[in-house]
């Protein structure tokens, strides 16, 4: 039986299995990380069609059962972990097996499908978008809530840090909503698939992309603070408020302004001037 604690809703439409697949555009170049095996019916399709697959399920007894039923696939590496070491850290021995898999099948390309389980979607895709190994494209499900949060623009309720981290890095847009009848057990909110494909040229403004992180995870632990009360607040250590008016008012920043009004240039601006 799924488990709630663990974010377990299975997707019966198999349609929508389908649907997944070809948004990935699977080839045999393709290595593949799925987070989630459950019970194996989105591992065999993406076997079907990519070149490598390491496929990670943190229940036992839903890891057993997609060995019985999976194992004999030669391109598969089914493997039973958290794919978390820690909230910040993918588990190091998965990553390793993707990688080994990646060149055991001689494959160019690295890809993330998954139906992700709702209590590790945020992490996954920001761990990976920042921390590598280089990755081509995310196809993956998540709440609706979630997909809301990436694609969210300013001055909206959703819009924050993790819409800020998404767009700076990678082109995201929304394949598909999908209500809860879609799955078993039926969640008791909407979900959606969506597409997400990292930017090299993007990342390139952005020469540490886990301090840009830091800086947007601090910033908006305040968001209904002024920019000037937020900087000068500053978790890490607190900054003289003369000093940042000073660097606001020479960069021409309101610093009476939210940092939620304010779109993707001005956030990497901010960085610029307050990230060291």
């Amino acid at each position: 039986m799924p488990k709630n604690k663990m974010g377990q809703n299975f997707l019966i439409d198999l349609n929508l299995l389908d649907l997944i697949v070809q948004t990935a555009e699977l080839s045999h170049s393709d290595s593949v990380l799925e987070v989630g095996t459950g019970t194996g019916s989105l591992t065999a399709k993406i076997s079907d069609k990519a070149g490598a697959l390491t496929s990670v399920e943190l229940d036992l007894d839903f890891s057993r059962m997609a060995f019985e039923l999976h194992s004999w696939r030669p391109n598969l590496s089914l493997m039973h972990h958290d794919i978390l070491e820690r909230k910040n850290e993918m588990n190091p021995g998965v990553m390793a097996e993707w990688e080994r898999m990646t060149i055991a099948r001689g494959c160019t390309s690295r890809k993330l499908v998954a139906n992700l389980p709702y209590v590790v979607a945020t992490p996954v895709i920001a761990n990976l978008l920042i921390a590598g190994p280089t990755i081509d494209r995310m196809v993956v499900m998540v709440q609706w809530e979630m997909a809301e949060r990436m694609m969210a623009q300013p001055s909206t309720k959703a819009y924050g840090s993790l819409a800020i981290l998404v767009q700076a890095l990678a082109r995201v847009s929304i394949v598909r909503r999908l209500p809860p009848t879609a799955f078993w057990p039926q969640p008791k909110v909407d979900s959606a698939i969506i597409d997400i494909r990292p930017d090299p040229e993007m990342r390139k403004r952005i020469p540490d992309v886990a301090g840009f992180r830091a800086f947007l995870r601090d910033l908006y632990t305040q968001r209904r603070k002024s920019l000037r009360h937020a900087l000068s607040g500053w978790p890490g250590g607190r900054r003289e408020k003369k000093d940042v008016d000073a660097k606001l008012a020479e960069a021409g920043i309101d610093g009476a302004s939210r940092a939620e009004a304010h779109d993707l240039a001005m956030h990497l601006r901010l960085y610029e001037i307050f990230g060291n």
